[in-house]
């Protein structure tokens, strides 16, 4: 047997399609706002910099480590002077005076090297810090980024959630209204086929965009008005009033 609703009714379900509708369109602006791709630029320049931060650090901790045993190395060779100084100035020994001398020319050498080196480890630490300190501050004004584009994402959510809040309630306003076949109907084409109803005007089925040939309009100026018909096209429940061309 075939459904029947009255015009009124089946009218209801043009107002339940642009609520749905219009869901549609908000789910995919929240996913599609231009704040994601955003953010997922800023998360990337992120983490490549988070990256870029943990090597350089570690090279800076490699430095700091090669200066710290180039400066033990300094220190143990100026004890080292000066114990042979001390021995120099208590021995009368001719032979071990040259040696002591000799040896502190050589540690002298070794000093002025090591400092050498020293300085130039030194300059590599400065440079290091210097890398990292401007890294972090990098990380700080992209961090303000990505909080105006996260203060930016979650203003245009919220009206999002706003205009979606109020087109749920007015669905469910409508819903209640449809007889419960008939709304059982129109959930069932529209989960099927993507458009539960479908307003024929001027003989064009608005929800496939395309004007139903001549045996199809005879089948539906036969039907009763309170007959519910599909469309031959979408499958949506065609629904039909003074604008249909019948």
């Amino acid at each position: 047997m075939a459904l029947t609703a009255s015009p009124d009714d089946q009218a209801l379900l043009l107002d339940l399609q642009a609520l749905d509708t219009k869901l549609q369109q908000l789910a995919y602006r929240a996913k599609s706002l231009p704040e994601h791709a955003v953010l997922q630029g800023l998360a990337s320049e992120s983490a490549a910099l988070v990256l870029a931060q943990a090597e350089q650090s570690g090279a800076l901790e490699d430095a700091r480590l090669e200066l710290s045993r180039v400066e033990s190395d300094v220190a143990i060779v100026e004890a080292r002077i000066a114990r042979d100084r001390e021995r120099l100035q208590s021995t009368s020994s001719v032979k071990d005076v040259a040696a002591f001398e000799q040896e502190i020319a050589a540690l002298h050498k070794r000093q002025l090297d090591l400092e050498e080196i020293e300085l130039t480890v030194m300059e590599r630490v400065e440079e290091q810090n210097a890398i990292v300190a401007a890294t972090a501050t990098q990380l700080a004004a992209l961090s303000g980024k990505i909080a105006e584009a996260e203060a930016a994402r979650d203003a245009a959510m919220k009206e999002i959630d706003a205009e979606r809040s109020n087109a749920t309630a007015n669905r469910s306003t409508i819903a209640a209204k449809v007889p419960t076949d008939l709304l059982a109907l129109y959930e069932k084409q529209r989960d099927r086929y993507g458009a539960g109803a479908s307003l024929l005007r001027g003989g064009v089925s608005l929800a496939s965009g395309v004007a139903l040939n001549q045996s199809d309009m005879v089948v539906i100026r036969a039907a009763a008005p309170d007959e519910v018909l599909l469309c031959p096209d979408s499958s949506a429940i065609l629904v039909r009033t003074a604008e249909s061309g019948l």
